[in-house]
């Protein structure tokens, strides 16, 4: 029985690797809400520290709820049942977007919404893969088992950056959709996240229960998983500014840092230090600069940065493969630091 006055929530799942452009597609996707409904977002980090939230509720005409730490698709499944539940619960919206962290694994976050006790709440949409076009002929990028994973999960697939593609790329896109002709119903070239949100509202595609484990199996894992929680709970909470952690999960290690809006930064030196670092795959922060405040989104092969409103303090966070000089970083951070 739904214990919601309203009927079931229309949800989209936004997903896609890292620096895909599935914030951007949101983006788009919020500014096409009718002034009489109200729009969720639930939006998740791989990181402790969230960027992209701090970027959306600078529209105010939408809710946006933020889970921090981890995937929401394959860690455990409370923390994300009870923020879903207390965002529809208290705010009752018309539609929600569930975007995943770029590490995560869309199906297995389609198998949590999908079971019985969430059908009469969420009336799922086909799951939207957001691919960078302009990467397609990148084998490096294309062959890792997460992307390869997000793809599969797709009902639609939206190419972002299809305006920097070359003929390499398109032919790859052709390459696609030959093998995944049967599972992607729709294909949409996007610039700057630009698509219709008529394109995407479309319903869910029955998909067939997985088979589960022995229930001793099952067993087994809570366990292991009730047993990382703990040890999670056993760290030292984050009380004030400033602050800096690192993590590894996965095989990828994050570090963040967040500092006082006080403090304010050269820009041109801030970005030259941004663009100097090496060996990693996300860097997104929004910083207080001498320029005004900015926000940066960068993946390997693009440096994304523009104005934006005051945010509540200059953070950063970055993503890579392997572990790295985290304090050598953290110096030069700090000498781009006005007086």
């Amino acid at each position: 029985m739904n214990v919601f006055s309203k009927p079931a929530v229309r949800t989209h799942i936004i997903s896609g690797f890292l620096g895909a452009g599935k914030t951007t597609l949101l983006q788009h996707l919020l500014s096409q809400k009718p002034e009489h409904e109200v729009w969720a977002v639930l939006m998740n980090e791989f990181g402790q520290i969230g960027v992209d939230q701090q970027l959306l509720t600078q529209e105010a005409n939408f809710v946006v709820k933020e889970l921090l730490g981890g995937c929401l698709c394959c860690s455990s499944q409370l923390p994300m049942q009870l923020a879903l539940s207390r965002l529809i619960h208290e705010h009752q919206p018309d539609r929600l977007f569930i975007e995943p962290t770029g590490l995560g694994h869309p199906a297995q976050l389609l198998d949590q919404l999908t079971e019985p006790y969430w059908q009469p709440t969420l009336q799922l949409q086909a799951l939207v893969t957001v691919i960078d076009g302009s990467r397609l002929n990148d084998a490096a990028w294309t062959s890792q088992r997460l992307y390869q994973d997000q793809l599969k999960a797709a009902q639609i697939v939206v190419v972002s950056h299809h305006d920097h593609m070359h003929q390499a790329d398109f032919q790859a896109l052709d390459d696609l959709k030959a093998d995944y002709l049967a599972k992607i119903s729709r294909w949409i070239l996007a610039e700057q996240g630009q698509v219709a949100l008529a394109e995407i509202d479309h319903a869910l595609r029955p998909i067939n229960r997985k088979i589960q484990p022995l229930i001793y199996l099952q067993k087994q894992s809570q366990a292991n998983t009730a047993l990382q929680q703990t040890t999670s709970e056993q760290a030292q909470p984050i009380l004030q500014l400033p602050y800096h952690y690192t993590e590894s999960a996965q095989g990828y290690a994050v570090a963040g840092w967040r500092l006082s809006k006080r403090k304010q930064f050269d820009f041109y030196a801030l970005l030259d230090l941004l663009t100097e670092q090496q060996d990693w795959l996300r860097i997104k922060a929004i910083f207080n600069t001498n320029q005004g405040w900015h926000s940066f989104n960068f993946n390997p092969d693009r440096f994304n940065y523009q104005s934006c409103a005051e945010n509540i303090d200059n953070r950063i966070e970055i993503i890579g493969h392997t572990a790295w000089d985290c304090a050598s970083f953290e110096l030069a951070l700090l000498k781009c630091q006005l007086d």
